[in-house]
């Protein structure tokens, strides 16, 4: 089965060899590698230009890991996809455990799996509420972003169906895909630590954003909320989960001498169950 792995880039020339080596090196070869660099200004042109193999290498303005993912998936040749971030590595048996898998579940049209993190060198423990998990994530998707990017295979219908990674968002993209899918689709689990990435370092999203990711993630519920796609059951728990973020967030704002933005989100859950009701 032919595979399509997308890997977007920004300033990561440093680190790109590593994910692009894993790939490279799969026991499945029958795979494209495509390189989007979303406007780099280090010299990951010239890191690609060293490899021998054939890379498709798209490099367009900075417009984010969203609009960068997007064009990977718009070149991509395959109706199987694959993502790795380029700070993450694959391993060598990624990509052949995981196709398997979903020959053997062809209902799953997405699927991911366990993964190992590094943060300073070292194994991080992950905790228990980011135990990975198989079916109905829509609940465990709405405490935090539940599936990790570079851990994901996923047929291109998807995005048929459901449209592409919103570019409005700079950050937690990823969790609001994951609303959007979980909400109605079914999510295959391989067992394996398949994926490694490496946290902790002031260049990630993750870092970048830290004080304001439940600010997209607030935003990534109402849209949710008001996409008409949720069960009663499902708006019932989104909705208790905006009141229990918005809560966090208003809290915190105000203890950081934000008071006017602070009660705008303590009032927004009730503000956004009028609209819903009316």
């Amino acid at each position: 089965m032919q595979v399509s792995v997308i890997i977007p880039t920004y300033n990561r020339a440093q680190r790109l060899g590593k994910a692009i080596d894993s790939v490279l090196a799969q026991s499945h070869q029958d795979f494209e590698l495509i390189v989007v660099d979303d406007g780099s200004e280090d010299n990951t042109d010239e890191l690609i230009e060293n490899y021998n193999s054939d890379i498709v290498y798209i490099r367009q303005e900075n417009s984010g890991a969203a609009a960068a993912r997007n064009r990977g998936i718009e070149k991509a040749h395959y109706n199987l996809l694959a993502f790795l971030d380029s700070d993450d590595w694959f391993a060598e048996n990624k990509l052949k455990t995981q196709i398997e898998a979903m020959s053997q579940n062809p209902s799953c049209l997405i699927s991911h799996t366990n993964e190992i993190w590094y943060r300073n060198g070292q194994i991080l423990n992950q905790k228990l509420k980011h135990k990975k998990s198989s079916g109905d994530i829509f609940a465990q998707s709405l405490e935090l972003c539940a599936v990790g990017m570079s851990t994901i295979m996923i047929h291109k219908e998807i995005f048929d169906r459901y449209g592409f990674f919103d570019e409005g968002y700079p950050c937690c993209e990823d969790y609001e895909f994951w609303l959007r899918i979980s909400a109605e689709e079914k999510f295959l689990l391989v067992e394996e630590p398949l994926t490694s990435k490496d946290g902790g370092r002031d260049d990630q999203l993750s870092a970048i954003y830290r004080t304001g990711m439940d600010k997209f993630r607030i935003k990534a519920i109402m849209k949710t909320l008001a996409s008409g796609r949720l069960t009663e059951e499902q708006s019932g728990i989104a909705r208790r989960e905006l009141e229990r973020k918005c809560r966090i967030y208003g809290t915190g704002c105000i203890k950081h001498g934000r008071a006017e933005e602070g009660r705008y989100f303590l009032n927004l859950p009730e503000t956004v169950g009028r609209k819903l009701t009316a």
